[in-house]
């Protein structure tokens, strides 16, 4: 059953004048997006800092705001998380996840790295995928000049940001490196065949339709093959052994709750130490709507609280 907090939301989304994202060119839909998601924000906490930095890499730089802590001081080194946003790889940016990013920052005691990774269609898959691993091996590379402690960086993300953690952690291990001691994966796309039951029973009515996701991975992923590609699809790789821990999280009417919760099962069934949390009455993008949602905070603090324990905290 949906909870009483996310129905009022549904019933005010239905009497929306707005059109769907689906039906608006990807930078209406960024800006209705921007717009909309500020309103269910709580007010964004006070931290310590926050340092725009540049990583380099073969598309350009990408952008990369450095969140430290509120009490921390600028001597005290820290364990981080390299975050990716969610939005589909269309619409979303460093500004929309900016509370979520200092609340982690906050619930952790870490520095939050927020990766503002290239979006489709101006730049279609794989260049966010290239620009997030870019972002995570800047940040390994550069953690003493940070103050950051290297043997203690997570990856995480929402959504089409959760894909690109997951891809990012396979890609790492591949490559032998950077070092990932956790990954946060919120709700991931996992699966860009878009045929688990989840897509069609959650697809109309929760906030994310089926028809914005198909309007998004027509964007991100406009060549078919691509759609089996590991790089899109991480529950297709070929083996998820060796993987760093995991925590997982689902929303119970979200449309890729399936695939979330298929990724946790695969990572566990290959030995990975891997944690499924599910918020039942929940829907999509839940964790950036704590000014109308109490479960966005309590999820965040979860997330937090499983960031430590990976950290030894």
């Amino acid at each position: 059953m949906l909870h009483p907090q996310v129905a009022q939301l549904l019933e005010r989304a239905a009497k929306s004048p707005l059109p769907p994202y689906y039906q608006t060119p990807p930078a209406v839909a960024r800006r209705l997006y921007r717009d909309s998601r500020a309103a269910l924000l709580p007010d964004p906490p006070a931290v310590e800092s926050v340092q725009l930095l540049l990583a380099p890499a073969s598309g350009g730089p990408v952008p990369v705001r450095h969140y430290r802590p509120a009490g921390s001081s600028r001597n005290e080194v820290l364990p981080a998380l390299v975050y990716y946003h969610g939005g589909g790889w269309v619409i979303g940016d460093l500004d929309t996840h900016d509370v979520v990013c200092r609340t982690l920052a906050n619930g952790a005691r870490c520095a939050v790295l927020s990766a503002e990774y290239r979006k489709a269609p101006e730049a279609p898959f794989p260049a966010g995928v290239e620009d997030s691993f870019a972002a995570l091996r800047f940040v390994a590379a550069n953690a003493a000049a940070l103050g950051i402690d290297a043997s203690r960086i997570a990856v995480g993300g929402d959504s089409a940001g959760g894909n690109l953690a997951a891809v990012v952690s396979l890609m790492s291990r591949d490559a032998g490196g950077p070092a990932i001691s956790f990954q946060l994966l919120i709700y991931p796309a996992t699966d860009q065949r878009m045929g688990h039951p989840s897509i069609d029973a959650n697809g109309v009515g929760y906030l994310l339709e089926k028809k914005s996701m198909l309007y998004f991975r027509r964007h991100y992923l406009p060549r078919e093959q691509d759609w089996l590609d590991w790089r899109a699809s991480p529950l297709l790789a070929r083996s998820l052994a060796g993987l760093p821990p995991a925590l997982v999280l689902t929303a119970g009417f979200d449309p890729l709750l399936d695939e979330g919760r298929a990724y946790a099962e695969r990572l566990a069934g290959q030995g990975v130490a891997a944690a499924h949390r599910n918020y039942p009455d929940m829907v999509h993008g839940f964790i950036t709507m704590g000014r109308v949602l109490d479960s966005a905070g309590e999820a965040l603090a979860d997330c937090a609280r499983n960031l430590n324990q990976a950290w030894g905290k």
